[in-house]
């Protein structure tokens, strides 16, 4: 017998979008208040774990072609590359750099390595969280 779970799927639709609205706002509010690419990315796989549950993983799969193994690699080495970035410069280990550039729609705003810290942070937390309730899914 198959189970009616139209409430379910409506809400998930939903509450998907908002969420991952959400994720997004907090990984790129993060090197000013709190949040980033750690909290952005665990907020970010609870929406893709959502929609797992509420949909089924075949069905997600179709849609979301990624391999959350290889996703968390990349996280970790761009992460990783940009720690290096500051000693191949001569300074520690994760030096931030930053700088105020006019930017042709946005105007005067502010780039900094932190960003793409929190990008491999937040792709490696996406993908270990993802894969672990994978994994722990397809266990019999």
């Amino acid at each position: 017998m198959k189970t009616n779970d139209v409430i379910l799927k409506s809400v998930t639709r939903v509450a998907a979008v908002i969420i991952l609205t959400f994720s997004i706002y907090l990984f790129m509010n993060g090197h000013h208040h709190p949040g980033g690419g750690f909290i952005g990315g665990l907020s970010m796989s609870s929406a893709i774990v959502l929609l797992y549950l509420s949909f089924g993983v075949d069905k997600v799969r179709e849609n979301i072609r990624v391999d959350f193994k290889k996703l968390a690699a990349i996280g970790v080495l761009i992460a990783i590359g940009t720690g290096m970035a500051g000693v191949i410069f001569g300074k520690p280990f994760l030096t931030q750099s930053f700088g105020y550039y006019n930017l042709p729609i946005f105007g005067k705003t502010e780039l900094a390595s932190a960003l793409i810290f929190d990008t491999g942070v937040a792709l490696a937390v996406i993908g270990t969280a993802v894969n672990i309730i994978l994994s722990i899914s397809e266990d019999r």
